[in-house]
Protein backbone atom coordinates (compact mmCIF):
# COMPACT_ATOMS: atom_id res chain seq x y z
CA UNK A 1 0.00 0.00 0.00
CA UNK A 2 1.76 3.45 -1.28
CA UNK A 3 1.94 5.78 1.63
CA UNK A 4 -0.77 8.10 -0.20
CA UNK A 5 -3.32 5.26 -0.34
CA UNK A 6 -2.25 4.33 3.92
CA UNK A 7 -3.48 8.08 4.48
CA UNK A 8 -6.44 8.14 2.62
CA UNK A 9 -7.49 4.83 4.18
CA UNK A 10 -6.72 5.94 7.59
CA UNK A 11 -8.40 9.35 7.27
CA UNK A 12 -11.88 7.49 5.82
CA UNK A 13 -11.78 4.81 8.36
CA UNK A 14 -11.38 6.85 11.40
CA UNK A 15 -13.99 9.70 10.05
CA UNK A 16 -16.21 6.47 9.44
CA UNK A 17 -15.56 4.87 13.16
CA UNK A 18 -15.70 7.79 15.37
CA UNK A 19 -19.26 9.44 12.80
CA UNK A 20 -20.85 5.92 13.75
CA UNK A 21 -19.73 5.43 16.91
CA UNK A 22 -20.91 8.93 18.44
CA UNK A 23 -24.35 8.62 18.83
CA UNK A 24 -23.43 5.30 21.10
CA UNK A 25 -21.35 7.28 23.36
CA UNK A 26 -23.99 10.02 23.32
CA UNK A 27 -26.35 7.05 25.05
CA UNK A 28 -24.19 5.87 27.34
CA UNK A 29 -23.33 9.35 28.85
CA UNK A 30 -26.84 9.73 28.99
CA UNK A 31 -27.99 6.65 30.94
CA UNK A 32 -24.41 7.09 33.20
CA UNK A 33 -25.38 10.82 33.59
CA UNK A 34 -21.91 11.48 32.80
CA UNK A 35 -22.84 15.06 31.91
CA UNK A 36 -21.19 18.76 31.65
CA UNK A 37 -23.13 20.32 33.18
CA UNK A 38 -23.62 24.33 33.34
CA UNK A 39 -22.00 26.94 35.59
CA UNK A 40 -19.71 29.45 36.63
CA UNK A 41 -18.28 30.95 33.33
CA UNK A 42 -19.64 27.70 31.14
CA UNK A 43 -22.81 29.29 29.27
CA UNK A 44 -23.83 26.10 27.85
CA UNK A 45 -27.82 26.29 28.44
CA UNK A 46 -27.84 22.47 29.46
CA UNK A 47 -25.99 19.77 30.37
CA UNK A 48 -24.20 17.91 27.53
CA UNK A 49 -22.80 14.54 27.39
CA UNK A 50 -19.14 13.57 27.59
CA UNK A 51 -17.38 10.58 25.99
CA UNK A 52 -16.94 12.47 22.73
CA UNK A 53 -12.94 11.66 23.64
CA UNK A 54 -14.46 7.75 23.32
CA UNK A 55 -15.76 7.90 19.61
CA UNK A 56 -12.29 9.87 18.71
CA UNK A 57 -10.00 7.65 20.43
CA UNK A 58 -11.70 4.69 18.72
CA UNK A 59 -11.72 5.88 15.07
CA UNK A 60 -8.18 6.29 15.29
CA UNK A 61 -7.41 3.02 16.81
CA UNK A 62 -9.18 1.46 13.99
CA UNK A 63 -7.66 4.03 11.18
CA UNK A 64 -4.14 2.40 12.79
CA UNK A 65 -5.14 -1.21 12.53
CA UNK A 66 -6.64 -0.66 9.10
CA UNK A 67 -3.38 0.95 7.15
CA UNK A 68 -1.28 -2.40 8.10
CA UNK A 69 0.68 -3.33 10.65
CA UNK A 70 -1.41 -2.55 13.56
CA UNK A 71 -0.82 -1.09 16.60
CA UNK A 72 2.74 -2.61 16.48
CA UNK A 73 3.62 0.34 13.99
CA UNK A 74 2.91 2.60 16.84
CA UNK A 75 2.45 0.89 19.88
CA UNK A 76 4.09 3.55 22.24
CA UNK A 77 1.95 6.15 21.09
CA UNK A 78 -1.19 4.23 20.91
CA UNK A 79 -0.54 2.83 24.60
CA UNK A 80 0.14 6.26 25.98
CA UNK A 81 -3.21 7.85 24.03
CA UNK A 82 -5.26 5.15 25.53
CA UNK A 83 -3.58 6.02 28.68
CA UNK A 84 -4.30 9.39 28.51
CA UNK A 85 -7.83 9.12 27.65
CA UNK A 86 -8.70 7.17 30.54
CA UNK A 87 -7.35 9.64 32.80
CA UNK A 88 -8.92 12.41 31.34
CA UNK A 89 -12.17 10.58 31.08
CA UNK A 90 -11.96 9.95 34.66
CA UNK A 91 -10.93 13.99 34.94
CA UNK A 92 -14.78 14.75 33.59
CA UNK A 93 -16.32 12.71 35.72
CA UNK A 94 -14.45 13.43 39.47
CA UNK A 95 -11.86 16.21 38.47
CA UNK A 96 -8.56 14.98 39.42
CA UNK A 97 -5.54 16.82 40.94
CA UNK A 98 -4.06 18.69 38.34
CA UNK A 99 -0.96 17.63 39.92
CA UNK A 100 -1.33 14.12 39.13
CA UNK A 101 -2.25 15.13 35.01
CA UNK A 102 0.84 16.84 34.75
CA UNK A 103 2.65 13.99 36.49
CA UNK A 104 1.75 12.05 33.79
CA UNK A 105 2.25 14.39 30.84
CA UNK A 106 5.50 14.39 31.60
CA UNK A 107 6.30 10.84 31.97
CA UNK A 108 4.55 10.39 28.43
CA UNK A 109 7.21 12.91 27.04
CA UNK A 110 9.87 11.43 28.88
CA UNK A 111 8.98 7.95 27.06
CA UNK A 112 8.81 9.24 23.99
CA UNK A 113 11.85 11.12 24.21
CA UNK A 114 13.94 8.06 25.94
CA UNK A 115 12.53 5.50 23.27
CA UNK A 116 13.89 7.86 20.14
CA UNK A 117 10.39 9.64 19.37
CA UNK A 118 10.83 12.68 21.37
CA UNK A 119 13.12 15.53 19.81
CA UNK A 120 16.72 15.26 18.86
CA UNK A 121 17.30 18.44 17.12
CA UNK A 122 20.28 19.92 19.69
CA UNK A 123 21.91 16.28 19.46
CA UNK A 124 22.45 16.69 23.14
CA UNK A 125 19.98 14.44 25.72
CA UNK A 126 19.20 16.89 28.52
CA UNK A 127 18.93 19.73 25.92
CA UNK A 128 16.26 17.44 23.63
CA UNK A 129 14.83 15.52 26.67
CA UNK A 130 13.53 19.28 28.27
CA UNK A 131 12.83 20.21 24.25
CA UNK A 132 10.10 17.48 24.32
CA UNK A 133 8.77 17.63 27.98
CA UNK A 134 7.64 20.91 26.98
CA UNK A 135 6.50 20.00 23.82
CA UNK A 136 4.46 17.60 24.65
CA UNK A 137 2.96 19.69 27.81
CA UNK A 138 2.62 22.56 25.69
CA UNK A 139 0.62 21.50 22.61
CA UNK A 140 -1.49 18.46 25.26
CA UNK A 141 -2.37 21.81 27.18
CA UNK A 142 -3.41 23.95 24.82
CA UNK A 143 -5.42 21.91 22.49
CA UNK A 144 -7.21 21.31 25.87
CA UNK A 145 -7.86 24.86 26.68
CA UNK A 146 -8.59 25.34 23.00
CA UNK A 147 -11.76 22.75 23.93
CA UNK A 148 -14.05 25.83 25.10
CA UNK A 149 -16.14 26.29 22.52
CA UNK A 150 -18.52 23.67 19.49
CA UNK A 151 -15.50 22.95 17.08
CA UNK A 152 -12.89 24.87 18.12
CA UNK A 153 -10.47 22.08 19.62
CA UNK A 154 -11.65 19.48 16.70
CA UNK A 155 -10.89 22.22 13.71
CA UNK A 156 -7.53 23.39 14.78
CA UNK A 157 -6.47 19.66 15.43
CA UNK A 158 -7.68 18.20 12.16
CA UNK A 159 -6.03 21.02 9.82
CA UNK A 160 -2.71 20.39 12.47
CA UNK A 161 -2.63 17.14 11.98
CA UNK A 162 -3.28 17.36 8.22
CA UNK A 163 -0.59 19.84 8.14
CA UNK A 164 2.01 16.96 9.67
CA UNK A 165 0.75 14.22 7.53
CA UNK A 166 1.08 16.21 4.60
CA UNK A 167 4.99 16.78 5.36
CA UNK A 168 5.16 12.69 6.30
CA UNK A 169 3.59 12.20 2.65
CA UNK A 170 6.65 14.33 1.42
CA UNK A 171 9.31 12.21 3.40
CA UNK A 172 7.34 9.30 2.01
CA UNK A 173 6.19 7.92 5.59
CA UNK A 174 3.03 5.98 5.26
CA UNK A 175 2.92 4.95 8.53
CA UNK A 176 3.27 8.55 10.14
CA UNK A 177 1.24 9.89 7.59
CA UNK A 178 -1.74 7.18 8.05
CA UNK A 179 -1.92 8.08 11.84
CA UNK A 180 -1.57 12.03 11.21
CA UNK A 181 -4.59 11.31 8.59
CA UNK A 182 -6.35 9.23 11.12
CA UNK A 183 -6.28 12.17 13.44
CA UNK A 184 -7.67 14.48 11.35
CA UNK A 185 -10.43 12.10 9.73
CA UNK A 186 -11.74 11.30 14.02
CA UNK A 187 -11.66 14.99 14.33
CA UNK A 188 -13.54 15.87 11.31
CA UNK A 189 -16.14 13.42 11.93
CA UNK A 190 -16.97 14.30 15.62
CA UNK A 191 -18.16 18.12 14.25
CA UNK A 192 -20.88 17.72 13.24
CA UNK A 193 -22.46 16.16 16.43
CA UNK A 194 -20.21 18.78 18.62
CA UNK A 195 -21.06 21.86 16.36
CA UNK A 196 -24.81 20.80 17.33
CA UNK A 197 -23.99 20.92 20.92
CA UNK A 198 -24.56 17.20 21.00
CA UNK A 199 -21.39 15.93 23.04
CA UNK A 200 -18.42 17.36 24.21
CA UNK A 201 -15.14 15.64 24.18
CA UNK A 202 -14.07 16.75 26.93
CA UNK A 203 -10.33 15.89 28.61
CA UNK A 204 -10.51 12.27 27.46
CA UNK A 205 -10.55 13.59 23.73
CA UNK A 206 -7.95 16.83 23.86
CA UNK A 207 -5.92 15.93 25.51
CA UNK A 208 -5.84 12.35 23.60
CA UNK A 209 -5.88 14.89 20.18
CA UNK A 210 -3.43 16.89 22.02
CA UNK A 211 -1.18 14.41 22.29
CA UNK A 212 -0.90 12.42 18.94
CA UNK A 213 -0.24 16.03 17.01
CA UNK A 214 2.87 16.97 19.43
CA UNK A 215 3.68 13.39 18.56
CA UNK A 216 2.99 13.63 14.70
CA UNK A 217 4.57 16.90 14.62
CA UNK A 218 7.66 16.14 16.17
CA UNK A 219 7.77 13.38 13.61
CA UNK A 220 7.10 14.69 10.72
CA UNK A 221 9.75 17.27 11.12
CA UNK A 222 12.44 15.40 12.44
CA UNK A 223 13.75 13.52 8.87
CA UNK A 224 13.80 16.29 6.86
CA UNK A 225 14.92 19.68 8.77
CA UNK A 226 18.33 20.89 10.07
CA UNK A 227 18.60 21.39 13.93
CA UNK A 228 16.30 23.51 15.52
CA UNK A 229 14.38 25.46 12.50
CA UNK A 230 12.74 21.92 12.97
CA UNK A 231 11.08 23.27 15.76
CA UNK A 232 9.60 26.78 14.49
CA UNK A 233 8.15 24.58 11.41
CA UNK A 234 6.07 22.33 14.01
CA UNK A 235 5.37 25.09 16.22
CA UNK A 236 3.55 26.96 12.94
CA UNK A 237 1.74 23.75 12.46
CA UNK A 238 0.11 24.02 15.69
CA UNK A 239 0.39 28.42 15.35
CA UNK A 240 -3.46 29.13 16.51
CA UNK A 241 -3.35 26.92 19.68
CA UNK A 242 -0.03 28.05 20.84
CA UNK A 243 -1.22 31.87 20.10
CA UNK A 244 -4.74 31.08 22.20
CA UNK A 245 -2.92 30.06 25.17
CA UNK A 246 -0.32 32.88 25.31
CA UNK A 247 -2.70 35.35 24.80
CA UNK A 248 -5.00 33.91 27.75
CA UNK A 249 -2.10 33.57 29.69
CA UNK A 250 -1.11 37.24 28.88
CA UNK A 251 -5.20 38.50 29.36
CA UNK A 252 -5.14 36.97 33.17
CA UNK A 253 -1.95 38.26 34.21
CA UNK A 254 -2.67 41.86 33.17
CA UNK A 255 -6.30 41.10 34.77
CA UNK A 256 -4.76 39.70 37.81
CA UNK A 257 -6.72 36.66 38.00
CA UNK A 258 -4.69 33.15 38.28
CA UNK A 259 -4.09 32.22 34.93
CA UNK A 260 -5.65 28.77 35.61
CA UNK A 261 -9.32 30.57 36.01
CA UNK A 262 -11.84 29.65 33.61
CA UNK A 263 -13.22 33.03 31.64
CA UNK A 264 -14.28 33.51 28.37
CA UNK A 265 -11.44 35.13 26.70
CA UNK A 266 -10.02 32.80 24.53
CA UNK A 267 -9.39 33.51 21.24
CA UNK A 268 -12.72 32.02 20.76
CA UNK A 269 -14.76 33.58 22.76
CA UNK A 270 -13.53 37.32 21.36
CA UNK A 271 -13.86 36.16 17.58
CA UNK A 272 -17.73 34.76 18.68
CA UNK A 273 -18.67 38.40 19.47
CA UNK A 274 -18.04 39.05 15.55
CA UNK A 275 -18.64 36.10 13.98
CA UNK A 276 -21.47 34.73 15.96
CA UNK A 277 -22.20 31.08 15.69
CA UNK A 278 -19.78 28.43 17.04
CA UNK A 279 -19.50 26.75 13.54
CA UNK A 280 -18.83 30.32 12.26
CA UNK A 281 -15.63 30.58 14.70
CA UNK A 282 -14.30 27.18 14.27
CA UNK A 283 -14.71 27.94 10.45
CA UNK A 284 -12.78 30.96 10.81
CA UNK A 285 -10.11 28.68 13.08
CA UNK A 286 -10.01 26.17 10.62
CA UNK A 287 -9.57 28.68 7.59
CA UNK A 288 -6.67 30.51 9.29
CA UNK A 289 -4.45 27.19 10.17
CA UNK A 290 -4.97 25.71 7.02
CA UNK A 291 -3.26 29.25 5.79
CA UNK A 292 -0.70 29.26 8.43
CA UNK A 293 0.28 25.24 7.65
CA UNK A 294 0.04 25.86 3.57
CA UNK A 295 2.92 28.70 4.04
CA UNK A 296 4.83 26.65 6.89
CA UNK A 297 4.97 23.96 4.40
CA UNK A 298 6.17 25.93 1.71
CA UNK A 299 8.79 27.43 3.38
CA UNK A 300 9.94 24.37 4.89
CA UNK A 301 10.26 23.29 1.22
CA UNK A 302 12.13 26.49 0.74
CA UNK A 303 15.24 26.35 3.00
CA UNK A 304 16.46 27.13 6.31
CA UNK A 305 16.70 30.91 6.03
CA UNK A 306 13.13 31.14 4.75
CA UNK A 307 11.75 29.06 7.71
CA UNK A 308 13.45 31.20 10.27
CA UNK A 309 11.43 34.31 8.35
CA UNK A 310 8.64 32.85 8.68
CA UNK A 311 9.08 32.29 12.33
CA UNK A 312 10.21 36.20 12.99
CA UNK A 313 7.20 37.00 10.88
CA UNK A 314 4.30 34.70 13.15
CA UNK A 315 6.12 36.23 16.32
CA UNK A 316 5.97 39.66 15.38
CA UNK A 317 2.40 39.18 13.82
CA UNK A 318 1.27 37.44 16.67
CA UNK A 319 2.26 40.32 19.24
CA UNK A 320 0.81 42.59 17.59
CA UNK A 321 -2.25 40.27 17.67
CA UNK A 322 -2.43 39.90 20.79
CA UNK A 323 -1.97 44.10 21.56
CA UNK A 324 -4.79 44.62 19.26
CA UNK A 325 -7.46 41.48 20.74
CA UNK A 326 -6.37 42.85 23.98
CA UNK A 327 -6.86 46.94 23.22
CA UNK A 328 -10.05 46.43 21.09
CA UNK A 329 -13.31 47.15 21.88
CA UNK A 330 -14.04 45.13 19.00
CA UNK A 331 -12.75 41.92 20.74
CA UNK A 332 -14.76 41.57 24.09
CA UNK A 333 -13.12 39.07 26.75
CA UNK A 334 -14.53 38.37 30.06
CA UNK A 335 -12.16 37.04 33.16
CA UNK A 336 -14.30 35.15 35.21
CA UNK A 337 -12.62 32.86 38.31
CA UNK A 338 -13.45 29.21 37.88
CA UNK A 339 -14.24 26.72 40.68
CA UNK A 340 -10.53 26.10 41.69
CA UNK A 341 -7.31 25.68 39.63
CA UNK A 342 -8.63 22.86 37.30
CA UNK A 343 -11.79 24.70 36.57
CA UNK A 344 -10.60 25.45 33.10
CA UNK A 345 -9.11 21.99 32.11
CA UNK A 346 -10.47 22.81 28.72
CA UNK A 347 -14.34 21.69 29.16
CA UNK A 348 -16.51 22.99 26.12
CA UNK A 349 -17.73 26.32 27.42
CA UNK A 350 -20.16 28.91 25.76
CA UNK A 351 -21.69 29.26 22.63
CA UNK A 352 -21.46 32.31 21.21
CA UNK A 353 -24.67 33.34 21.56
CA UNK A 354 -24.34 34.02 25.40
CA UNK A 355 -20.87 36.05 24.52
CA UNK A 356 -22.20 39.73 23.30
CA UNK A 357 -24.99 41.90 24.97
CA UNK A 358 -25.07 45.52 24.56
CA UNK A 359 -23.87 45.89 28.49
CA UNK A 360 -20.85 43.33 28.31
CA UNK A 361 -19.71 45.67 25.65
CA UNK A 362 -20.26 49.04 27.21
CA UNK A 363 -18.31 47.10 30.37
CA UNK A 364 -15.43 45.74 28.17
CA UNK A 365 -14.62 49.44 26.65
CA UNK A 366 -14.80 50.84 30.00
CA UNK A 367 -12.14 47.85 31.34
CA UNK A 368 -9.98 48.35 28.43
CA UNK A 369 -10.08 51.80 27.95
CA UNK A 370 -8.31 51.72 31.43
CA UNK A 371 -4.62 52.15 31.40
CA UNK A 372 -2.77 48.68 32.54
CA UNK A 373 -5.61 46.88 31.09
CA UNK A 374 -8.80 44.78 32.96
Amino acid sequence: MSPELKAAVAFAVAALVTYLVTPACIAVAVRTGFYDRPKGYKGHKRPTPYLGGTAIVLGIVAAVMATGGGVQAHPLIIACAIGIWVLGTIDDRVNLPISLRTLTEIGIAVALWATGRGWGVFHDGPADLALTVLWVLGVMNAFNLMDNMDGAAASTAAVSALGAGTLALMSSDGVLAALAFGVAGACIAFLPRNLASRIFMGDGGSLVIGLLVARVTMAAVTPGYLGPSGVIVAALLVGLVIFDTTLVVISRSRAGVPVLSGGRDHLTHRLAGRLGAPRNVALTLAGAQLILCGITIGVSQAGVGWVLLAGAVALVAGAVMIWQFERSVWFHRTVAHADGAAGEAGKDAAPAADLASAADLASAAGLLARPGGA
